[in-house]
């Protein structure tokens, strides 16, 4: 299949399918490292390589359409991640997730959860027009010229449960 479909926590945590480009092998997740995603993962498709640098995301877009998710906000969260926020991280649910992000644009997959929560909020709080003009433009010259971010700081993207 193309499409990656996956369920996700929205605004006040209510629960969405989010579409994806696919970027790995069909049940990926079951394989090798779970969630933990190597720059050099057999999982990875030829074309999924590429389309990592954040393309795999613009399906999305029928998410927002749909009003799900926003062009701009907190990435969506996967539900069990959710069931463990402490009352801190719960402020992501106030706001619509969005395909990009402050802390996208701010650190990416460089961030630990503990940073991505306190850049999220700080958008939460500070949220303006031009702030998310600010987001999205930033986020294309990432996507398109930097693409940094992609993979952690020792080259691993992973899901942040254990740091929940």
């Amino acid at each position: 299949p193309v499409f990656f479909v996956q369920e996700r926590a929205g605004k006040d945590g209510k629960i969405f399918k989010a579409y994806k480009l696919r970027t790995m092998v069909d049940n990926a997740e079951k394989m090798g490292l779970g969630y933990e995603i190597a720059k050099d993962d057999d999982r990875i498709t030829r074309v999924g390589k590429y389309l990592r640098w954040g393309i795999d995301e613009l399906p999305q877009l029928i998410n927002v359409f749909k009003g799900e998710m926003s062009l701009v906000g907190p990435r969506p969260a996967l539900p069990h991640q959710v069931k463990k926020y402490p009352k801190r991280d719960r402020r992501r649910l106030e706001v619509k997730p969005g395909i990009t992000g402050w802390a996208l644009i701010n650190g990416r997959n460089v961030l630990s959860w503990p940073e991505r929560i306190k850049l999220d909020i700080w958008y939460i709080d500070h949220w303006s027009f031009w702030l998310d003009l600010k987001i999205l433009l930033k986020t294309i010259w990432i996507v398109i010229f930097t693409r940094k971010g992609i993979y952690g700081k020792d080259g691993v993207t992973r899901d942040y449960e254990r740091e929940i």
